[in-house]
């Protein structure tokens, strides 16, 4: 994928994002990322998840209809269609049919971060590889000049910021 720091399709400049690499340790990616995803669109803001194969996508997709209950996270992907009415678009690619501001990567994945205000790094701790990439990851955005955070999650799976 290896887009990190790309230039912006609006001014040509490196804008600078604010990128959030979150450690997970205690829970998995299937209970943090609906928590992160409802708290963005409380803040009235739309999401793109990059994820690392068609078949993961549908997974995501698969569990946020059924993660909790009686909540609803209004989201779609290719497979459901109508992109531009749905406030978090889950994709295997670089796309941003939405309008998104925030992005969300899992899976190791990298994305076009220089196109969103903010963006949210979410790896496992627990393993080793992932946690290498996550570094990478971390190297490149900051010799790209972005805004970097670290958040690790607690024993009770809450964050607390690390760098």
């Amino acid at each position: 994928r290896g887009r990190l720091g790309r230039k912006s399709r609006k001014t040509g400049e490196f804008p600078v994002t604010a990128i959030a690499f979150y450690h997970l340790q205690r829970l998995p990616l299937e209970t943090a990322l609906p928590r992160l995803l409802e708290k963005t669109l409380q803040a009235g803001k739309r999401a793109v998840v990059i994820a690392g194969s068609p078949e993961r996508v549908e997974a995501l997709n698969a569990m946020l209809w059924t993660y909790d209950g009686p909540s609803w996270l209004p989201h779609g992907s290719r497979k459901d269609g109508h992109a531009e009415e749905q406030p978090v678009w889950l994709t295997d690619g670089a796309d941003n049919p939405n309008g998104a501001a925030f992005l969300f990567l899992t899976d190791a994945c990298d994305g076009p971060v220089a196109d969103y205000e903010r963006c949210f790094d979410l790896f496992d701790g627990n393993d080793p590889a992932a946690v290498e990439a996550a570094r990478n990851r971390w190297r490149a955005c900051k010799e790209a000049g972005h805004e970097l955070t670290y958040w690790q999650q607690t024993d009770r799976g809450g964050w607390e910021r690390k760098a």
